[in-house]
C-alpha cells in the first residue's frame, strides 16, 4: 500500500509517495526502481491512498496514473 505525500504549503505537485510497510519515501524518478515497482502496484490494484489517507480509486485513479512520467 502507498499514500501520496502532502505537497509542500503553496505548492500543488506532488512528487513522492509513501511505501506504507516501511514508510519509505519514493521520488517520481524514471530510473529508480522503487517508482518502477510503485507504478506497477498500483496499475495491478495496490491501494495508492491519498494525503489525507483516503483510497483513491476509479476515474480519479486512471487519471492519476497517466500524469505519471
Amino acid at each position: 500500500m502507498y499514500q501520496l505525500r502532502a505537497p509542500i504549503e503553496g505548492s500543488t505537485i506532488i512528487n513522492i509517495v509513501v511505501r506504507l510497510n516501511d514508510f519509505g519515501a519514493i521520488p517520481f524518478a524514471l530510473y529508480n526502481t522503487d517508482y518502477q515497482k510503485f507504478k506497477h502496484d498500483i496499475q495491478n490494484g495496490i491501494t495508492l491512498n491519498d494525503a489525507s489517507g483516503n483510497p483513491i480509486t476509479g476515474d480519479a485513479l486512471t487519471t492519476f496514473i497517466s500524469t505519471l512520467p
